[in-house]
This record gives C-alpha cells, structure tokens and sequence, in this order.
C-alpha cells in the first residue's frame, strides 16, 4: 500500500550485445559490473523497451491507482508498449506469489516480504540495472530494505532484488470537522495528548479511531507499530524485520506499545466490530465521517485530497515524552522483475522511468501522496499546502532527516503477517492473548519461521 513514482529518463538507444545484456540483467549472485564484449561498460547503454511492439504483464494490488496510472502514462510516452494486468487483494499477492513467480512469471509485480522469494531464486537480482541505470548513486537509504544476502538474509544488505514506486509511511489521519467537535486544533504532540484526544472522542459519541483488523492481514498491526515507535528506537525493529542474528520483537519497550494498544481495546477507543472490518470498509467509514483518527500509510493521501478536501490531516505518531525522537513506518512500495521474466529489461525501464520523469514523479505524488524514490536532486511537483499530501510529504521528509524509518513489522518473514500478526491482534482484541503472550508468540513463530528456512 502506498504512492508510487517512476520519472524516466529514456537511456540510449539499445545497441548491446549479448554480453552487455547479461550484465545488466545478471542472475543472482553474478557479478554484474563486468565490462560487455564490446568493451564497454554496461552503465553506458542502458536497456530499454525498444520500438517494436511489446506486452508487458503487471501483477498489481487491487484498490490502489498508482501502478496502473503509471502504467498509462507510461503507455502514452512509449506507445509501443502495452500492458496486461492482473489484480488481486494484497493478502492474496502475499499467498500466491511463489506459486505465480514460478508457474507464470510477471514482467513486473507488487512483491509482499521477498527473503523467501529470493531464497527460492524466484525473483531478478536487479545490480545490474542498478549500474546501468545509476540507480546506486540514489541516496543508499532508499535501497536498504530492498538488499539481501546470500539465501534471502540478512534485509539490508547485499545484493537489490526490488525498487520502490516511492517512499510509503503511516502515521495518522484525522477528520478536521470532528476533531473540532473536541477542541482539537492541532496535532496531539505527545501520546498523553492523544490520549486524551480519543477519550473526548469517545465522552462525545464519536469513534476515536476507525481501523480494519479483519481478513489474513490485519490493520492493528498499523497501530501497534506507531506505538512501538513511541515508545522504543527505531534500530531494534529494523533488526528484526531484517532477521539479524539475535534480534527479538519481545523487548520491553514493545510491551508497553502493546499494553497501551490492550489500553485502546478495553477502553472502546476502536469500532466494536473491528476484527470483521476489512480495508475498503474502513476507508469508506472514515471518508464518511465516522470515526476520528485512522491509522493508515501517506498512498491514501491523493485519494483523501479528493474524497475529503481540506477535511483530511496527517500527522506522525507523537512520541511517550515530549521532544522524543520522531518515527515512523516508512518502506518503498516494492515491486520486483520475476527472475524469468519476458520482458525483464523493459521493466527495469520502466522502473527508473517511474523514478526519474517528471510526469511519472507528478503521478506519484498527486495519486501516491508519497516521495517518489530517485535521485536527491530529482523534480518535485508543488503541493498545496492544505492538502493533506503536503502533510504526508513533510512528514517524510522529517523521518528522513531524523533517521527515524522503519520497515513494517509485517515484512520480516514472508508468513509472520497472515500466521502470526493478524491472529494474535485479533485474539487481542476478542480478549483470548494478552500484550505479553503476542509478542512471545509471535517471537517464536519467527523463531520457527527462520529455522524452517
């Protein structure tokens, strides 16, 4: 979920040699910064799409515009390039990607947590067109979560196999005519203030917060993680997402985010069906009004700017104490090549296309509502400042500057979501798992997760 952004710069003219194509499209473990047979090195002719007719095949996630918008646009500028895409739920993309990676590979495709599929060699090792394209003179953050070792570990490090549409974060989202109804006219600045914010809510009749926790991947997860970073640094999460040796979710920083989301549960600050509200119905709810705040990702923000304009704010989870240290989820929206993909070299053009026009980057941020990835320097569109885009966008920026990023808790093993995650929250919520009993469950289905691997 999240914005995506590709700007392009079209590269020369493809002129390569069989030995130029297999540096820039190198398997796994090759070293792709060899010279070509020509003699030259592959960073000189980059691939593209070429002029004949082509057919890409997109694997996309249902409910979000951005991909196939860029696609479109993408389209009208190589008219020689058309695209046939699939659509499905993201929890389904999270089911069936090793089965649709090996039986009928996507040119390009929403990719959920890759350490399996790179340890299965289902998805390209993208260095090569990381060369070709310069896409390792970006700014080397935008790139960590998507690096891995050998066999899929370590995250963060190692070889690129993924490219971000953009820079996606959560945080959250509130009405501004119902956070009125409060005396609410600023941001909470610290969890005591937002605290006191959802019970106003609540002694006014109004749901504090609208969130989705029902289906394989639950939204509770959204709240938990802000929490988390209230409360604790950043770092020891990134470890355990990134399956460092020794990392462990079962800290004591992380218990009291997960005692005070038990605190939200008991005290009716979530909507009392929320273990059977999916995302699309928590979307509609809090377009409609009904509810105050909304834990959700800055991909929402464009479609926000429409459905609800100048109603919609953002803000990042405020820290336990004042001053602390701002963070927040903040992960590239991840798509990736199959590794025997027909079309790998037109979809790595499409990928710093997406990243470097000024068309596609205007795209991501007026549909994404998030910072495109690329270049420092690249082109930025202006944004209003009362959109709730340029709310998310400075938001962005001031977790880049604070350092304070964090991938989703989701992302650490390709089944600790649906397996672990979700059921657990739910159990939370029904009263069947306690802060404490989650984080140890779900340390040792990670634990478990890792060993089978």
């Amino acid at each position: 979920m999240a914005r995506r952004v590709r700007p392009g710069r079209a590269g020369a003219a493809l002129v390569i040699a069989m030995g130029t194509l297999a540096a820039a499209c190198a398997a796994p473990g090759s070293n792709s910064s060899q010279p070509t047979a020509a003699g030259t090195s592959s960073q000189s002719a980059a691939p593209t799409c070429g002029t004949a007719p082509i057919t890409m095949s997109g694997y996309f996630e249902t409910g979000f515009p951005l991909a196939k918008d860029l696609t479109t646009e993408f389209s009208k500028q190589h008219p020689n390039v058309t695209w046939n895409i699939r659509e499905d739920q993201f929890a389904v993309i999270t089911q069936n990607a090793p089965r649709v990676l090996a039986d009928n590979p996507p040119d390009l495709m929403r990719l959920p947590q890759v350490s399996e599929l790179v340890k299965d060699n289902l998805l390209k090792n993208l260095d090569g067109y990381a060369q070709s394209f310069g896409w390792d003179k970006w700014p080397a953050s935008q790139l960590e979560q998507l690096r891995l070792g050998p066999g899929g570990r370590p995250r963060g490090e190692g070889s690129l196999y993924a490219l971000g549409l953009n820079m996606s974060m959560t945080g959250l989202f509130y009405n501004k005519k119902l956070a009125a109804r409060i005396g609410m006219t600023t941001p909470p600045t610290t969890l005591a203030e937002l605290d006191q914010a959802l019970a106003k809510a609540k002694n006014a009749g109004l749901t504090p917060i609208v969130q989705f926790n029902g289906g394989a991947t639950g939204g509770l997860a959204f709240p938990l993680q802000n929490l988390m970073a209230s409360y604790g640094p950043a770092a020891p999460i990134n470890d355990w997402i990134f399956q460092k040796p020794g990392a462990t979710i079962d800290t004591p920083s992380n218990l009291q985010a997960a005692q005070h989301l038990e605190k939200w549960i008991k005290a009716g600050y979530f909507q009392k069906d929320v273990n059977a509200v999916d995302y699309a119905t928590m979307m509609s709810r809090f377009i409609d009004g009904q509810g105050l705040f909304m834990f959700n990702g800055d991909w929402e923000s464009g479609n926000l700017d429409k459905q609800m304009p100048g109603n919609a704010g953002f803000s990042l989870m405020p820290p336990a104490q004042q001053g602390g240290k701002l963070a927040a989820m903040s992960a590239p929206l991840a798509f990736g090549i199959a590794a025997n993909a027909k079309n790998a070299d037109c979809a790595a053009f499409f990928l710093n296309w997406v990243a470097t026009d000024k068309q596609a980057r205007t795209i991501g941020v007026d549909v994404g509502g998030s910072r495109p990835m690329g270049p420092a320097d690249a082109y930025m569109p202006e944004v209003a400042a009362d959109k709730v885009t340029a709310g998310t966008l400075a938001a962005g920026a001031d977790i880049a500057k604070n350092n304070g990023a964090m991938d989703f808790i989701a992302n650490a093993t390709g089944a600790i979501y649906a397996k672990s995650w979700t059921p657990n929250l739910q159990k939370l919520v029904a009263g069947e798992q306690t802060p404490q009993g989650l984080l140890k469950t779900v340390q040792a289905d990670y634990a478990g997760q890792l060993a089978g691997n």
